[in-house]
């Protein structure tokens, strides 16, 4: 008999907040987190704006400062995050809860940049034999679980995906599947990025994929509005607790909401051009998997990158996967706030989802002041609606074509 599974603990770092009122109550107002750059030069760079997390220090969060310094920048992202999360969930691994049971999937869509540049440069100004012997186990992308799970002596199982902007919410799907045929009780999971830095932000420069309105930062992600002219990067980490609805329960645990559906494709079309068929697919499996109606689903928080290719696929793919119905959802991309953290987008996103069914709230797409005619979707414009949502859904599309879909309901004994 599967299991089900339902969502006890959630932690966040953002450039919005680093614990959930915070973030919430920013999202509610619909504040922007983008800003300046100001962790290095932007002089040269077509684009200098993004949702950066300004002045973070991990020992301030509790890690400890040796620790933190054999981690890269997303490894600590991730590790403070867990952190929060396990403490929302009250989950005492080795005490109330068996570490054996206990899994971890975090994932990276890149992982750490910004340790390959600092180890890359002393390699050419040094030499070899100054490259630090911990330069490849920081970098990897793994090792975000991996750090969490030594932190927490979670021993349950352990893994990372990686599949671009879709990772995080890969990571929460498949954390799902593994609670649902009862091979863990809990798991720990979502994403982190930390790509704010020189080669990550002009790679996505000379690809022209990202915003340009450098003078007024906080209006520069405007996903569904005429006027949108690329993504803004963020940086951060979105951690969630999913548990078995048996071992929630007896052992008291708050319950935010109950996961239901988890759908994957392949548009097996491009390196980097979505193709609506494959979200469409996404969305339909999982829906078939939550063993509801499309009817059903009230609310999506949508990819919704701001980029002009990007969100007409997407709202295409939502009319080929609800029909008629599409027109009756609220649809939302609160990118236009957190701007897109790549590998930590779903996991960010996923929490903003249970936040959504356990407070009847939708945040909403700010910005949206000329929407696209071709994009006729009820975006939730610039302002949080007050409304009942049963069921939600998250979408999460990768470059290479990789697509995720979770979908959460409101949580009924």
């Amino acid at each position: 008999m599967k299991q089900r599974v339902v969502v006890t603990g959630m932690g966040v770092m953002t450039s919005l907040g680093h614990d959930l009122n915070e973030f919430w109550g920013s999202l509610l107002e619909g504040k922007s987190g983008i800003s300046l750059i100001d962790a290095f030069d932007v002089s040269a760079y077509p684009t200098r704006i993004a949702a950066e997390i300004k002045n973070f220090d991990p020992e301030k969060f509790g890690i400890d400062k040796k620790e933190a310094r054999r981690m890269d920048r997303f490894v600590q992202f991730a590790a403070v995050a867990s952190q929060n999360a396990i403490k929302d969930a009250d989950l005492q691994i080795g005490e109330n809860v068996d570490a054996e049971r206990v899994g971890i999937m975090i994932g990276s869509g890149i992982g750490g940049l910004g340790t390959w540049e600092d180890q890359h440069n002393i390699l050419l100004e040094k030499g070899p034999k100054r490259v630090s012997p911990f330069f490849i186990p920081m970098m990897i992308a793994n090792m975000a679980s991996g750090q969490v799970s030594i932190m927490t002596g979670a021993k349950g199982p352990n893994s990372t995906a990686v599949t671009a902007c879709a990772t995080g919410t890969h990571s929460i799907g498949d954390s799902f599947k593994l609670i649902q045929r009862g091979e863990a009780d809990a798991m720990i999971c979502g994403g982190a990025e930390a790509t704010i830095r020189p080669t990550g932000m002009a790679g996505f420069c000379s690809m022209r994929a990202m915003s340009t309105r450098n003078e007024e930062p906080e209006k520069a992600s405007r996903p569904f509005d005429t006027g949108r002219d690329g993504f803004v990067m963020g940086e951060g980490s979105g951690i969630l607790i999913l548990e078995s609805l048996e071992h929630a329960q007896r052992r008291g645990a708050k319950i935010y909401a109950e996961v239901i559906g988890y759908g994957m494709s392949g548009d097996a079309h491009h390196m980097t051009e979505p193709d609506p068929e494959g979200a469409a697919r996404c969305m339909i499996r999982a829906i078939k998997d939550a063993d509801i109606a499309p009817e059903e689903v009230d609310y999506i928080n949508a990819h919704g990158t701001s980029t002009p290719v990007g969100d007409l696929s997407e709202t295409t793919a939502v009319k080929k996967a609800f029909g008629e119905h599409a027109y009756k959802l609220a649809v939302s991309s609160t990118k236009s706030m957190t701007g897109h953290l790549l590998g930590a987008a779903g996991g960010v996103e996923a929490v903003i989802v249970g936040l959504t069914l356990a407070n009847d709230v939708i945040a909403p797409t700010i910005n949206l002041d000329d929407q696209d005619p071709e994009c006729d979707l009820d975006y939730v414009p610039n302002v949080a609606r007050k409304t009942t949502v049963k069921t939600a859904m998250s979408n999460s599309f990768g470059f290479g074509g990789h697509n995720a879909t979770i979908i959460m309901r409101k949580y009924e004994a």
